[in-house]
């Protein structure tokens, strides 16, 4: 396998991993990795994370997408908590990190692409998301009920009217409050059912916007 061969394989692709290689070039994964750490060196592969890599600006045809990233770099997964409440334009700051959620032990990786933080919940609340275009792409980010619960969840303590406060949530109106109520009741968290009702009156003064479907 030489580079041009790569990169017309994987060129059109937003990243790859050693898998993929070894189908497509039946060469062994040491000899894979050599080559690839050259490249590498050379700066004409990035890697991401063990395994995974993407080629440079310079070689890949398509565009750099780190939600897009996020998604394949560790699976099953999809964008969740502060990015995707920053995806609704829910919360007033912009998350530069990308968080998602996962059924499999939690992970942090830093890279080229920016940093992604994988959370893990129990697989029976791994539910809640679809796809959504995020710059012209389909990426799996959560419904924006979801996003607010597995926020509620992964973060310990409380969730007391003042503190809900303090996060200033808007655009409350991309919120369904049945959806909401029956996302929350799967959880069986009588904490996260607390934080919900709050959450609900706390809006409930500040706007009379609700999505009721």
């Amino acid at each position: 396998m030489n580079f041009d061969s790569l990169a017309q394989c994987v060129g059109g692709l937003p990243c790859f991993d050693l898998p993929l290689l070894a189908q497509a070039f039946t060469v062994k994964r040491p000899v894979l990795r050599v080559q690839l750490s050259r490249w590498m060196k050379e700066g004409k592969v990035i890697g991401l994370r063990r395994g995974m890599y993407m080629l440079s600006d310079t070689y890949r045809r398509v565009p750099l997408n780190p939600a897009v990233l996020a998604n394949q770099l560790y699976g099953p997964s999809y964008l969740s908590g502060l990015w995707a409440l920053g995806y609704y334009d829910m919360i007033p700051e912009r998350v530069v990190w990308f968080t998602s959620v996962t059924s499999r032990v939690p992970r942090r990786f830093e890279n080229h692409a920016g940093v992604f933080e994988y959370r893990n919940i129990k697989q029976a609340n791994f539910f809640g998301y679809g796809a959504r275009k995020v710059g012209g792409q389909d990426v799996m980010v959560a419904d924006p009920e979801k996003a607010l619960l597995d926020y509620w969840h992964l973060t310990p303590g409380e969730w007391t009217l003042p503190r809900l406060a303090e996060m200033r949530y808007q655009h409350a109106d991309c919120v369904s409050r049945e959806r909401l109520k029956d996302y929350a009741a799967r959880f069986n968290s009588a904490r996260l059912n607390r934080a919900m009702e709050r959450w609900v009156h706390l809006i409930a003064e500040e706007t009379e916007g609700w999505v009721t479907v």
